[in-house]
């Protein structure tokens, strides 16, 4: 019952990665010359947005007084036309608006192959802006392969960007769901529990793991729904399903505040914003996607 799931935000970008080209030197000299080459400015962390809604991307051409000077990292091609981002210090655009992409996103700004684009560069620029030095030798590192790798001329060591996968579950149980508040949350977010997959775990061990850690359930069944990548700074979201047949909330006191079963009329009520004390996960994060997937009866068991 999972094939209905929906495609979370922040997936599958139409730009062609064009992998094979970031070992071509001449290539990518090519590209970076094509006048049809576009960047995508950030303000550290911030994306350029541009239009009415600032719900479009800012793409400058590679001879932008605001970008030169710059490294771009290849981003790959759209209808062959080579697109890359660039991570800037504090500048101001002549037009548009430098905008934190998390806020934006989930405060509706932007979606679609946007998002997905913009999820894409800002987890590149962030691994560039926070990863300039070796983690074995400590000599400053250089770009290589279009901004794929950083290598050391030091010790020679190679270094690629770095992806964190996390779990983040609906735990499902006799027609209900459990949804919990983050200590660190809003006062009235509930969301799914999720949690670090920890070296040498599994997938369906890290549910059960952080399922029993902050909400003191035994899991049965798990079974994966989808993925979102979520580059603040740079996690790969595993949304799961797992199935409890425990009633009684355990929690975690120094992660979980609260804890709660919903049946599938509560979480439409949620949505519709009939709780004082509740508010659910926004839609654009894969939480909102599961729960709202949860509650049309398009994943789960019961």
């Amino acid at each position: 019952m999972f094939d209905d799931a929906t495609r979370p935000a922040l997936t599958w970008a139409s730009l062609d990665r064009a992998a094979h080209l970031r070992t071509d030197e001449d290539a990518l000299a090519a590209m970076r010359a094509d006048p049809r080459a576009r960047a995508l400015p950030f303000r550290k962390r911030d994306p350029l947005l541009t239009g009415a809604d600032r719900g479009a991307l800012g793409w400058r051409r590679m001879d932008d007084p605001m970008i030169a000077g710059a490294e771009p990292v290849f981003l790959g091609l759209a209808d062959g036309a080579p697109r890359y981002a660039v991570g800037l210090g504090d500048v101001e655009p002549p037009e548009g608006e430098f905008l934190e992409m998390r806020a934006a996103l989930l405060g509706g700004a932007f979606a679609g192959d946007a998002a997905a684009v913009a999820s894409m560069a800002l987890a590149l620029v962030n691994w560039h802006r926070t990863h300039p030095r070796c983690t074995r030798c400590g000599a400053s590192t250089r770009m290589t392969q279009g901004g794929w790798r950083r290598d050391c001329p030091s010790c020679e060591a190679v270094h690629f960007p770095r992806t964190d996968p996390v779990v983040i579950m609906m735990i499902e149980r006799d027609g209900h769901c459990a949804l919990a508040r983050n200590v660190n949350f809003p006062e009235t977010l509930y969301s799914c529990i999720a949690g670090f997959v920890e070296p040498g775990e599994c997938v369906e061990e890290a549910v059960a793991r952080e399922t029993r850690e902050e909400l003191g359930l035994g899991v049965g069944r798990i079974a994966y729904v989808s993925s979102q990548p979520w580059p603040f700074p740079g996690s790969l979201m595993l949304g799961c399903i797992a199935e409890t047949t425990d009633s009684a909330f355990t929690l975690e006191e120094a992660e979980i505040a609260d804890a709660r079963w919903l049946s599938r009329a509560d979480v439409k009520r949620l949505f519709d914003g009939g709780w004082d004390d509740m508010a659910p996960p926004r839609r654009a994060a894969i939480a909102g996607t599961l729960l709202e997937d949860w509650m049309h009866e398009r994943i789960g068991w019961t």
